[in-house]
């Protein structure tokens, strides 16, 4: 057997096919929530603050459904008929808002986010299902994936900026159905292959079985035009969406308080720590589609050596920080790990937190030494975004993959889909956060620079204040993913 043929037989399987069809399944999604702020204020008129709105809400629903999706996935719809039901409404969707009209826009955007929304907690489920508990495998499995996953958004970035140039945004729409379309034929090619391990409904027969699968398609249905009304009123909408999350907080808390088994008790009272602490960082991470977006547009110089860069593009260095950086960390974190070096999950997470407030104090230096015009250099922005990627590889995969580590296993689908609300949430903030600053009529950035300046340095300090706390918490954190009361070393 040669090192090829070892390797692969200690892939478990399925992982490359996910990994496959994570990069396919990712395009529709880079092209329209990195595109949604500009076709709103440029196609349909929308102000800087409507836009940051509803591309706040983009997120949210997308992020926040992945809840349901936890919980709908291998209880009513097998995981993979979900991830496949949900790619078929993503390809409507996108071929719905390449019509060009404002109710298309609403429309396409219900039918996308109802399949994206239920069906990403999917492939993570069919993923971690492929581990047993204890495997050392799982997080270098989430790495790759993740590393897969940011394939498809670079392939995603660069065609949607290509057509961003020339604002052909019907024909950037109707791209995007391909890559939807591809993941949808990978899956059916592979079905046996994908199927559900050890899940609620893989254990029903008969009618039992057909019952909750028709309850499961009604519910793709259903959702559909609930969210197309939701989403033509943005206002109410997100104080909805906020107080929901804060009610699936207290649901979790109390959850966490009246279970039964001390040690699984204590791993769920750090997943709550450290969800608290990804939200200050996903909240700032998610203003890249809105409010960084709308700076680098009106205060960056947007070209390096002469070459213009499209909006799009920028988020190119955050993906390949990601495919070159994820292996190579989980390389680098096996190897520390040989050695005894202590490389744990609340360690990645303050790290993560302080290299994203020092991404962010990098913006209103490039302020500061802004030319006369008030654009800063591109280098600038090109530093914030490497440092965001970097804290982003520390806590995304790890988040995904210490599911299956603090989760007991009842709760692993709804604990996957929470984790995966808090970005919604963050989403939401982000979008009040990207509406602080007024875009001026002139378009002029000078009329901007010290609003920029201040929100960004008191975000930095935010972020690398909270990362000091989860520092300062490690220890305990530690003794509570143990379950034991013993602290690692």
């Amino acid at each position: 057997m040669n090192r090829l043929q070892r390797l692969w037989s200690h892939i478990p399987e399925g992982s490359a096919v996910l990994f496959t069809v994570q990069l396919f399944a990712t395009l529709g999604f880079a092209v329209l929530q990195y595109t949604l702020m500009l076709y709103a204020t440029r196609r349909h008129g929308f102000s800087s603050e409507q836009a940051a709105l509803i591309t706040g809400l983009f997120g949210a629903f997308n992020y926040g459904l992945h809840l349901f999706g936890g919980y709908l996935g291998g209880r009513f719809l097998s995981n993979r008929n979900l991830f496949v039901g949900g790619m078929a409404l993503q390809v409507l969707g996108c071929g719905v808002i390449a019509g060009g009209s404002l109710a298309g826009l609403y429309w396409g955007m219900a039918l996308f986010l109802t399949g994206s929304g239920l069906n990403v907690t999917c492939l993570n489920m069919m993923l971690t299902q492929r581990f047993a508990p204890e495997d050392d495998r799982r997080e270098a499995a989430f790495l790759w994936n993740y590393a897969g996953m940011n394939v498809g958004f670079f392939i995603g970035f660069t065609v949607s900026g290509a057509f961003q140039l020339g604002e052909q945004y019907s024909s950037l729409f109707w791209f995007a159905t391909i890559g939807n379309t591809m993941a949808i034929v990978l899956a059916l090619v592979f079905w046996r292959t994908l199927a559900d391990r050890d899940t609620p409904l893989s254990q029903r027969r008969g009618r039992a079985f057909w019952g909750r699968f028709a309850v499961g398609i009604a519910v793709l249905a259903g959702l559909v035009p609930v969210l197309a009304w939701l989403l033509q009123h943005p206002g109410d909408t997100a104080i909805g969406m906020k107080l929901l999350c804060a009610a699936v907080g207290v649901a979790l808390f109390v959850l966490t308080t009246r279970h039964p088994v001390p040690a699984e008790r204590q791993r769920m009272q750090a997943y709550l720590v450290l969800t608290l602490g990804s939200l200050v960082f996903w909240s700032l991470y998610q203003m890249a589609p809105s409010g960084l977006q709308l700076f680098a547009v009106g205060n960056v110089w947007m070209n390096v050596w002469g070459v213009p860069v499209a909006p799009q593009w920028v988020q190119n260095i955050n993906t390949v920080v990601i495919v070159i950086g994820g292996p190579w960390l989980a390389a680098v974190f096996a190897r520390w790990r040989k050695r005894g070096w202590p490389v744990d999950i609340p360690m990645q997470f303050s790290a993560s937190l302080v290299l994203m407030g020092l991404g962010f104090l990098a913006l209103p230096l490039g302020i500061h030494f802004a030319d006369a015009s008030g654009r800063s250099d591109f280098s600038w922005l090109f530093l914030s975004y490497v440092l965001q990627a970097v804290g982003e590889l520390l806590i995304s995969p790890v988040g995904y993959a210490m599911i299956g580590r603090l989760a007991p296993r009842q709760y692993q689908g709804v604990m996957m889909g929470s984790w995966m609300l808090v970005t919604g949430l963050a989403s939401l903030f982000a979008g009040d956060l990207s509406g602080v600053v007024a875009q001026p009529v002139d378009g002029s950035p000078l009329t901007t620079n010290a609003a920029y300046a201040t929100l960004f340095t008191q975000l930095a300090v935010g972020s690398l204040l909270t990362g000091a706390v989860m520092f300062g918490l490690r220890s305990w954190l530690r003794r509570l993913i143990d379950g034991n009361g013993a602290v690692a070393r």
